[in-house]
């Protein structure tokens, strides 16, 4: 049975936070632009507030140019931007050792992952050691480090391929097996923060007392970046990577964190060309804009949204809801997804129904969502949420699934 406490202390929580909302959602032109329309597809990307829609437009009418390639006034605003971006990246990580750490710029999350897999991990690696991936993730962090083993063995150094460990039935990792399974040749172990179809937070804090102290840890934050609070320090990794647009900057941006303590300095190699730098000034405005909302707020909103799907989702008959079980209901003993709702319909196939929901003004995401060739084979729809989505869009979509089972 469900605990009223409980429920109630969920009410007070959206009221207490209802304003502040209101306040931030206005603050989408996208979003109020289109009343009558329900944006549910932020784990895909997130839409952009009109702060870092202004940065985007002064940047380009004041001082576009290139960065680190000129001597001239707009030359050295630019540059000056781009570096300063990359503190500001640090800052918004809870870097533990700003002075020895490192930002690459990358076009997102995909592009960052497997820079570190081709211009770090080669280097870092010897014959006979071990790396760990996520083998039901997105794929984004499992290729890459596949690609690296192929490339090591044409050199002649053969590298094991562990997969993670998962928890029957809930989606997350199994830190148990995970310590039982690694070992001195354990040097690199890939990971998630926050799962992109079951929404879980994965509890990587427990993954370096799993594995030990010396093997490097890389963390794929696509879904926690500017969604929920990030401390590289406090999660003790090695690696921090995310896209911008899914942290309300534009398409084609995201950055690699490095901390530089663990194996050979992380540097790209090659040639680097010119920096996407409209979309780095829009990503510093944005860590801006969340600081300013404050993060912690944030993932209270979108996790008390998330919960109030799951509870009565749970009751409507003919859906099947993925991830933990007994995080569904308001009184869950376990943490809530963070922000991420996927499930499907036993007769109603997830394509149809993503067409259903968007007659209905509702616009999701109804695929196999890049998922690991380890995780769900069957497509179904994603909810995802943030700041700007409102309870009662939330009711509004119950109400639509409530006539389809």
């Amino acid at each position: 049975m469900t605990s009223p406490g409980i429920r109630a202390q969920g009410r007070a929580a959206v009221d207490e936070l209802r304003e502040w909302q209101r306040g931030l959602r206005a603050q989408f032109p996208i979003i109020t632009g289109r009343p009558e329309l329900a944006y549910l597809d932020s784990a895909a990307t997130a839409q952009k507030p009109q702060a870092v829609l202004d940065a985007v437009h002064t940047y380009l009418t004041t001082t576009n140019a290139n960065a680190g390639r000129g001597t001239y006034t707009w030359a050295n605003r630019t540059t000056d931007l781009v570096e300063q971006a990359r503190d500001r990246i640090k800052r918004f990580l809870g870097d533990p050792a700003p002075d020895r750490s490192a930002v690459h710029f990358t076009s997102g999350t995909t592009e960052g992952l497997r820079t570190i897999a081709r211009d770090w991990l080669p280097a870092f690696l010897e014959d006979g050691d071990e790396i760990v991936v996520p083998v039901a993730d997105h794929r984004a962090n499992i290729e890459p480090w596949l690609e690296a083993r192929q490339l090591l063995a044409r050199q002649g150094v053969h590298v094991h391929v562990r997969p993670m460990p998962y928890q029957r039935g809930s989606g997350d990792y199994d830190h148990t097996a995970l310590a039982d399974r690694a070992g001195a040749r354990t040097r690199f172990v890939a990971v998630t923060h926050v799962h992109h179809v079951y929404g879980g937070d994965m509890n990587v804090h427990r993954i370096r007392r799993a594995v030990g102290p010396d093997a490097v840890i890389c963390l794929d934050a696509a879904q926690s970046v500017g969604h929920l609070p990030v401390s590289a320090a406090e999660l003790d990794v090695d690696f921090v990577v995310f896209s911008g647009h899914k942290a309300m900057a534009l398409p084609g941006t995201g950055a690699v964190w490095a901390r530089q303590a663990r194996g050979p300095a992380f540097a790209p190699g090659g040639w680097s060309g010119t920096p996407n730098t409209v979309g780095i000034a829009s990503l510093a405005t944005a860590l801006d804009w969340l600081d300013a909302a404050g993060t912690e707020r944030i993932e209270r909103w979108t996790v008390a949204l998330a919960a109030r799907l799951t509870d009565r989702l749970r009751h409507l008959d003919g859906y099947e809801i993925l991830g933990c079980r007994a995080s569904l209901a308001a009184d869950s003993p376990v943490p809530h997804r963070r922000g991420i709702v996927t499930f499907r319909h036993r007769d109603i196939p997830s394509g149809d129904l993503g067409f259903v929901l968007f007659d209905h003004g509702f616009m999701v995401r109804s695929d196999s969502h890049c998922q690991g060739g380890a995780g769900e084979k069957t497509d179904s729809v994603r909810v995802s949420l943030h700041v700007y989505n409102t309870v009662e869009e939330i009711d509004r979509l119950l109400a639509v699934l409530a006539t389809m089972t």
